[in-house]
């Protein structure tokens, strides 16, 4: 969660990463106005809207967090993306447009890196939701829901269902109900960490 200016420089540039984002030059900026990267724009939206929540959230900047909260919904809504702020830890990388709706009560760490159609929420009108470590990489079409815990360093391959918490690190999980099917080297499936 961002909790400073450092935080949030920090969380902006580790996404900027994780997505393959080159420096903004006079190049880039052209390029970035001729064909906009949506992705990009929705996570530097969430992230000052986290910023700006967390820091600075008093007095007439009241104002431009309203302003950032309806920024924020409409490109949510654009892209199909239903994703409350303050779930992420810094390094995400949304990798396509499409459905993808996540709890608010769930927290995913450092470096994931998440496909269209992912659902990740509590299960049966619960408050619990998933607690999911640092370097995830979720397949497109995986549901992930309840009061669990994943590991760090798993992948979950596409259309997976998980529902029972996962302690075992450097593995992969599929199936319905998913379970481990074998090691995995995450560096390799996730490759700016």
């Amino acid at each position: 969660m961002i909790s400073s200016k450092a935080d949030y420089i920090d969380h902006i540039n580790q996404d900027k990463k994780a997505l393959g984002i080159k420096s903004n030059g006079i190049g880039g900026k052209i390029m970035d106005y001729l064909s906009p990267n949506y992705i990009w724009k929705f996570q530097k939206t969430m992230r000052k809207l986290e910023y700006y929540s967390n820091c600075k959230n008093k007095g007439v900047t009241k104002l431009y967090v309203a302003y950032l909260k309806y920024k924020f919904k409409k490109i949510s809504v654009k892209l199909g993306f239903s994703i409350p702020i303050n779930v992420f830890g810094p390094g995400l990388s949304i990798v396509h447009y499409g459905t993808i709706v996540i709890n608010r009560n769930t927290k995913i760490g450092r470096n994931c890196r998440m496909h269209a159609c992912v659902n990740i929420g509590a299960s049966g009108g619960e408050k619990g939701a998933p607690q999911i470590g640092d370097n995830v990489y979720i397949a497109p079409g995986a549901k992930i829901y309840g009061d669990i815990k994943i590991a760090s360093n798993i992948a979950i391959g596409a259309n997976a269902v998980v529902n029972k918490s996962c302690e075992q690190e450097n593995v992969a999980l599929a199936g319905v109900p998913a379970k481990p099917i074998g090691n995995v080297d995450i560096k390799k499936i996730i490759k700016h960490i």
